[in-house]
């Protein structure tokens, strides 16, 4: 499976949404240089409140093209960053990834992924109604969250729209992702 970098976006400051950029750089055991949820522990403001001690497993947030285009199809103004991924792909099935894959982005980065975004009101805030569409339940009543996948830098280096993406699945029994 392999995919594409469509849109790189960071920010220094806590917001919701994260600017474009032209590149940004991952720093192996942080997450995106400059970007204020990169670190060794968790910066989300909800974990530190819980545990700032506790380890960073969202320093990356990747989202799906194919996702905002479907946002955008039902009625919602949705762009890359706007939901506050650090990357946003094309062809690769995100959710689909299980916990351990890594994605090699560019010429150089890894990203090991931890597990699912679990979306907040902030999206709700952000665009009324948003939040139904992100995350729902299966008819055996799971939750099913559709707001992208986070993960932890193995390897830094630069990324920027239109670098190559490419899959490598874990070894043995592959376990489903999870919210983080």
């Amino acid at each position: 499976m392999s995919g594409t970098v469509v849109a790189v976006s960071s920010n220094a400051e806590y917001s919701f949404t994260k600017p474009n950029r032209d590149g940004i750089t991952l720093l192996a055991g942080l997450g995106v240089e400059g970007d204020v949820h990169s670190g060794v522990t968790v910066r989300h403001r909800s974990r530190v409140a819980q545990d700032p001690a506790q380890p960073n497993l969202r320093q990356v947030h990747l989202i799906h093209r194919e996702l905002l285009t479907e946002l955008v199809e039902s009625g919602f103004d949705v762009a890359p960053g706007a939901l506050g991924e650090n990357i946003t792909t094309e062809g690769v099935d995100l959710l689909g990834l299980p916990v351990g894959a890594v994605l090699r982005i560019g010429p150089e980065a890894e990203v090991e992924i931890t597990g699912l975004r679990n979306p907040c009101a902030q999206i709700e805030a952000y665009r009324p109604g948003l939040l139904k569409q992100v995350v729902g339940r299966a008819e055996d009543g799971t939750i099913v969250r559709r707001a992208g996948i986070m993960g932890v830098v193995r390897t830094g280096g630069p990324v920027r729209p239109g670098d190559a993406v490419a899959v490598e699945l874990p070894d043995g029994p592959h376990l489903p992702l999870d919210r983080v």
